[in-house]
């Protein structure tokens, strides 16, 4: 009973945190409109290969980490820049000839590698979960009990994205709107209004 309770938390917690339009999802979008269902798949598993593993180190020192104030600041100003770098990156290959998701010349699997290693926001964002559903009781990690709440999550990551990826292609497909704009104005918007959200957040958090 413990075993399913820890799978139906960490499956709930990361299937709604996944959803979000973030980089991530919308890259593995491009990968779907570009080559199809299996590439998705792989760039998937590479992305949350990753997450299992700062999943695992966030649950065993989710104390530590968030009392680390230096380590939340850094993560904190990279997100900021990785933000404006993301909204021109976006914007620059939806006004040319490349794909971004194929402006690197990586499999899917080892392209999900790569850019989900690059997501630093994923650590305060399950450091937060991790402290908060232990604290609260909501799973149990000991023993091989973590694990199976590890197992979990990732599954949730890996159909929360999918589910985003293919509702995605679906309204592009049927809105001619987002089929025209999507990649070349809405996304690079998204990104760049983040990124000046975040930058006013951190200036008044560190330097206000």
């Amino acid at each position: 009973m413990i075993h399913l309770k820890n799978i139906a938390v960490g499956f709930g917690v990361s299937f709604i945190g996944s959803i979000p339009l973030g980089y991530l999802n919308v890259i593995g979008f491009d990968i779907y409109t570009q080559n199809g269902l299996l590439a998705t798949l792989y760039y998937l598993l590479g992305v949350v290969l990753i997450e299992m593993f700062v999943i695992y180190f966030t649950l065993i020192f989710a104390k530590t980490l968030a009392e680390n104030l230096k380590l939340k600041k850094i993560v904190q100003g990279f997100s900021i820049v990785f933000m404006f770098l993301l909204a021109y990156g976006f914007y620059s290959s939806a006004h040319s000839k490349e794909n971004f998701s194929t402006a690197f010349n990586y499999a899917p699997l080892i392209l999900g590698i790569v850019l989900s290693s690059l997501n630093f926001i994923q650590i305060p964002f399950w450091t937060g979960w991790n402290l908060w559903l232990l604290n609260g009781q909501y799973i149990e990690v000991s023993g091989g009990r973590k694990y199976v709440y590890v197992l979990g999550t990732i599954a949730g990551t890996f159909c929360g994205m999918l589910a985003l990826i293919l509702a995605l292609h679906y309204f592009t497909s049927n809105i001619d709107f987002l089929s025209k704009y999507l990649m070349k104005m809405i996304i690079p918007l998204v990104f760049l209004c983040l990124g000046i959200f975040q930058s006013f957040q951190f200036f008044r958090k560190y330097f206000a």
